[in-house]
């Protein structure tokens, strides 16, 4: 009989323990070599069965179902804009209306659709509001939130927008960059656009504009499943000829985009606080409203893009 390492191994012990170290008779010794062969049936069938492919894990295929839901037009979404208000929100200027904290906007998205931009300007307690509601239709094709994701994603492009002042363009930032973050305000280049949506994102921007100099801003981006929601609040205080004339959180515009039957539905809330005795000397909502133009302009110009990169693939 040919033994392995292992069974005399266990030879051995038995050996070892056997009582007076007796010589077996020959009964015992058909005993013994019964439970030594008993011994080594039982580990190879035990090498037999704890192989490697004993440890191989075959998980199920994993299906995720994407729920489908239709498309929402501007009036489900706004179903109380007057006709004026609806053509107007249409037409290439959008809808702009200023008020102040005691009074009341005009546009009331569905309460039952959980778009609520004012309650989360208003808890920054400012004085003074500005409400827009824009319509970018498509051009060629229907865009989705990746394209609206990377048309906020080209911050450098901010820069490169105007309004009309006198008859003339007027250039509110002559400069719009990323920077690394509050401590560290490096200037970095924009990302290449994405081909998948983040869940959230958080990105700082130095906007260096002509009255206003240096606008340090955080911008918070969230991705629910119809829309983006992009926030923007100056983490640094903001000055007019060098005096402070807003602290640090107390300006913010939130912007909700969504793909809607008419085309890119861009809403937004700006909310700033002002001290009564500046608010009486520096008449800020035209400088303000001039700034809501030029970020409606912006996304316009980036889902633009988006749609020629597309239309060349």
């Amino acid at each position: 009989m040919k033994l392995t390492k292992k069974t005399a191994c266990l030879l051995f012990l038995f050996i070892l323990i056997s009582p007076l170290y007796a010589e077996p008779s020959s009964d015992e010794d058909t005993l013994i070599s019964e439970e030594i062969l008993s011994v080594e049936e039982s580990l190879a069938a035990e090498e037999d069965f704890i192989d490697e492919d004993a440890f191989i894990f075959e998980a199920p295929t994993l299906i995720f179902e994407v729920p489908l839901f239709e498309i929402r037009s501007l009036d489900t979404i706004f179903p109380y804009l007057s006709q004026r208000q609806r053509i107007t929100a249409m037409s290439s200027n959008g809808l702009r209306n200023y008020f102040l904290r005691e009074e009341s906007p005009t546009l009331f998205p569905n309460p039952d659709l959980g778009i609520d931009l004012l309650g989360s300007v208003m808890r920054k307690n400012p004085s003074h509001l500005i409400e827009a509601l824009a319509i970018v239709p498509y051009n060629g094709r229907e865009l989705d939130l990746l394209d609206i994701y990377n048309a906020l994603g080209r911050i450098e492009k901010i820069k490169d927008q105007s309004v009309t002042l006198n008859g003339n363009p007027f250039y509110v930032f002559t400069e719009s960059t990323r920077i690394e973050s509050t401590r560290n305000r490096r200037a970095i280049s924009d990302p290449m656009p994405a081909v998948m949506l983040p869940f959230s994102e958080t990105m700082y921007l130095r906007l260096k504009e002509n009255t206003l100099g240096n606008l340090f801003i955080r911008g918070d981006i969230s991705i629910s499943m119809y829309g983006i929601t992009y926030s923007m609040t100056n983490f640094t205080d903001i000055r007019y000829f060098l005096i402070p004339i807003m602290r640090t959180e107390r300006f913010i515009t939130i912007i909700y985009l969504e793909p809607v039957t008419e085309g890119i539905l861009i809403y937004s809330i700006t909310g700033f606080y002002l001290p009564g005795f500046i608010a009486d000397r520096v008449n800020l909502n035209p400088n303000i409203n001039r700034r809501i133009r030029i970020f409606i302009n912006w996304i316009t110009d980036g889902l633009r893009i988006q749609e020629s990169v597309a239309a060349e693939r």
